[in-house]
């Protein structure tokens, strides 16, 4: 498996779009929508990982509160792709979510 990864930032007409790319082994289809809940962990039989299974979650909650969206496209054996958008602008909405 590769150790390298991609990162990838790309300008839009009202948001910025950032991308974490790996060659990894991939996350089967059934298991990304459940990512970025709480606790939730990925089988890692066989590797040595940590965690609690927060990190993603978090991220989830904090792109969310700054008028953003998350995702995640993977394939087994192809890798995974790690996205997440935000506004370059804020609306008075997005502010009030703060507070």
């Amino acid at each position: 498996e590769s150790k390298e990864i991609q990162i990838r930032v790309e300008k839009k007409a009202e948001f910025v779009k950032i991308s974490v790319i790996d060659k990894g082994k991939g996350i089967p289809q059934e298991k990304q929508q459940y990512l970025f809940d709480r606790y939730f962990r990925v089988d890692t039989s066989g590797f040595n990982y940590s965690g609690l299974g927060l990190g993603l979650y978090i991220n989830f909650e904090i792109v969310k509160k700054h008028g953003g969206e998350i995702g995640v496209e993977s394939e087994i054996e192809k890798g995974s792709k790690f996205w997440f958008t935000l506004p370059l602008e804020h609306t008075d909405k997005d502010w009030k979510a703060f507070i």
